[in-house]
């Protein structure tokens, strides 16, 4: 019904404006002619734009089944419709995001009780994770995700929801996740040199033998997390949040660290 009304809508504007700038038996105002020459082009961007939609409809539909099909090159095609979807449609990008994350936990998925050691993805999980994070500003949801070993390195994933995904061994060198949320979330031996956690949530992270050298984790929501890094120096700690259950490295002392920690 709205479709219907919006392509009424175009055609009432034009059909207006045609009437205004026809020849009449009585000289028309000028500011008539302009007004029916203004309604014109009116009608006629907003019949193209409820087209265009509508093209933009049928080949998301078209890309999510191929993204079920039985074959990689199938699955990999409806990855690359997708991407071209966001770049043609900024209105669609947040719904080809969400599309990209399900189809992750779909097919890359991460639960506590599956084995440790590094992953083996798939073409169509790389390409589809390289899509979803190549875009600075998206604001992206790979909770549930088998990320192990995955290289993020000088990504920036700010306010990324990671939780309860697994990012053992990642290279994140440099990574903007401030304000992330990552609870629950595998981090055991990442590599997070020089990475931005300012205002992150970490609670019940794992970060044991991670490498946190020189890392941000300013305000950062550090309870339950464990904390026994394999390096904390110079990683600034100031204003995070920790209680009873964080964990640190036998060595650590807020001093060696520079940090403020504010504890509950």
């Amino acid at each position: 019904m709205s479709k219907r009304m919006f392509r009424l809508g175009a055609f009432a504007l034009v059909a207006l404006g045609v009437v205004l700038v026809l020849p009449q038996s009585a000289p028309r105002p000028a500011s008539l002619l302009l007004l029916g020459g203004v309604l014109i082009v009116a009608g006629g961007a907003l019949g193209w734009y409820q087209v265009r939609d509508g093209q933009v409809v049928d080949r998301y539909r078209l890309a999510v089944e191929h993204l079920g099909s039985d074959q990689a090159e199938v699955r990999l095609g409806g990855l690359d419709a997708l991407e071209q979807i966001a770049k043609d449609s900024p209105r669609s990008r947040q719904l080809v995001d969400d599309t990209l994350g399900d189809f992750l936990r779909e097919r890359s998925p991460w639960t506590a009780a599956e084995p440790s050691g590094p992953a083996v993805r798939s073409l169509d999980v790389e390409t589809a994770l390289a899509i979803l994070t190549r875009r600075p500003g998206a604001v992206i949801d790979l909770s549930h995700v088998d990320l192990r070993g995955a290289d993020l390195g000088k990504q920036t994933l700010a306010a990324a929801v990671i939780r309860r995904s697994n990012l053992a061994g990642a290279r994140l060198l440099g990574t903007c996740l401030d304000s992330a949320a990552l609870d629950a979330t595998d981090l055991r031996d990442a590599d997070l040199r020089g990475a931005s956690l300012r205002e992150a949530s970490l609670r019940v992270a794992c970060l044991e033998g991670a490498d946190l050298r020189a890392a941000d984790l300013t305000d950062a929501d550090l309870r339950g997390a464990d904390m026994r890094a394999v390096n904390l120096d110079k990683a600034v700690l100031t204003g995070a949040r920790v209680n009873r259950g964080t964990l640190w490295p036998p060595d650590f002392t807020p001093a060696r660290v520079s940090a403020s920690l504010f504890s509950d």
